[in-house]
């Protein structure tokens, strides 16, 4: 993230505080030392481990209808001329059945260089300590893997990302999480050559309390040979102050 953007997410998120207050208004702010996306490196422009991104957002939930909106940001550096990462999503939650569901949609906006933009459905179900989650895409475009706005007329649209996730409180404070995803392009972008890949994270949490905690984990990709170091497993440490 340049020095500008840095302000205007710092000051954009000072400037949030005092309407926290509300209770169906919730915010975070996370420092990590690299930000990965599905497995992969979201600063491609270097080979090393650490690569700290300033994180944060908002969720806003409208009493207990289940509706939801939120936003969530991220310093990223994988386009060119850009160097946010913006995602605006809303949805709806409930129970059935014995288990938690979570319907909705996503946008992921790029700011500096709109051909990254990627609009996503996504269906979730959660069940004691595991959740399964699958995300489908809307967009012509899949993060610009097919260069549907560059004109090339490849759609990256019905592109699929299927996660199995797992947490548990292991010990007081001490969480443990793994997960599994697969995602699957769609086929303009496969006729490029792009392999369909699996992504995986393994680590844990430790919350102090009043809203901060501290992520460690392992997370890497498969397909490094076509991705190279994006996707190269790295031990990335989150510090999170939930506001």
């Amino acid at each position: 993230m340049n020095p500008a953007s840095s302000k205007v997410f710092a000051v954009a998120l000072l400037a949030a505080l005092p309407a926290l207050a509300s209770a169906q208004l919730t915010g975070n702010i996370s420092l990590t030392t690299n930000y990965k996306f599905r497995g992969q490196d979201q600063n491609a422009t270097k080979a090393k481990a650490i690569k700290p991104a300033l994180q944060g957002g908002f969720d806003y939930a409208f009493g207990d209808s289940g509706w939801y909106v939120g936003n969530w940001n991220s310093s990223v550096d994988w386009l060119a001329n850009n160097s946010l990462e913006s995602d605006l999503y809303g949805g709806y939650k409930f129970k059935a059945a014995g288990a938690d569901f979570d319907v909705g949609a996503l946008t992921y906006i790029y700011p500096g260089n709109s051909n990254g933009n990627t609009t996503e459905l996504y269906g979730a179900a959660t069940m004691g300590p595991f959740t399964a989650k699958y995300s489908h895409t809307l967009s012509k475009d899949y993060f610009g893997f097919a260069g549907a706005k560059a004109g090339s007329g490849l759609k990256g649209r019905n592109t699929g990302y299927l996660n199995f996730g797992f947490a548990q409180e292991v010990a007081p404070s001490i969480t443990v999480k793994a997960s599994v995803g697969f995602t699957r392009f769609a086929s303009d972008i496969k006729d490029l050559g792009v392999p369909n890949y699996m992504d995986y994270q393994l680590g844990g949490a430790y919350d102090f309390g009043g809203g901060l905690s501290l992520g460690a984990a392992v997370v890497g990709a498969n397909k490094k040979a076509f991705f190279g170091h994006v996707n190269k497993s790295r031990v990335i440490v989150t510090l999170t102050k939930t506001l």
